[in-house]
């Protein structure tokens, strides 16, 4: 049975590809059945790929085909929690390696435009550590950085 609530995202003519970039490089993700439009479109043509039924790390979502009048912004974002650097460093090449771009404080965008935030748990911990200095520390430290840095952040967070 479908998922009651399912992400939508909008591409431009791209969902196919994002989707199988998408299973690919991220666990708990696949592929789902692929549409095609019944009719001529505004964006497109009859049996063109219209709608991506696809899954991201256990959330299922479908890429529309939309065309170029809406593009993707930062107000929504994949937020992947990362244990260790070698998790965190893989999908922050993956995405900026494949035409995406670094932004900061562990953001980055696919090639697509869809924004990513690459995680750390380290980094959620210590940004809800008690001790609200070593917290300061924490968050200071991840202002200066794209891909964070879990070394630099536990040693932000010791002092």
């Amino acid at each position: 049975m479908p998922s009651k609530n399912t992400l939508c995202l909008w591409y431009n003519g791209t969902a196919e590809e994002a989707a199988r970039f998408y299973a690919a490089t991220f666990p708990d993700s696949s592929i789902g059945p692929i549409h095609h439009a019944p009719a001529d479109f505004p964006s497109g043509k009859q049996g063109d790929v219209l709608v991506v039924e696809f899954t991201v790390m256990g959330i299922p979502c479908i890429g529309l085909n939309g065309g170029p009048a809406f593009t993707p912004n930062e107000s929504f974002s994949f937020q992947v929690a990362t244990d260790d650097q070698e998790e965190t460093d893989r999908y922050w090449n993956a995405i900026v390696g494949n035409g995406g771009q670094e932004s900061e404080c562990g953001w980055c965008k696919d090639k697509w435009g869809i924004s990513w935030q690459i995680t750390p748990r380290v980094l959620t911990e210590a940004m809800a550590n008690p001790d609200r200095a070593a917290a300061k520390r924490a968050f200071d430290a991840m202002l200066t950085m794209k891909k964070i840095d879990m070394a630099v952040i536990e040693a932000a967070v010791r002092g």
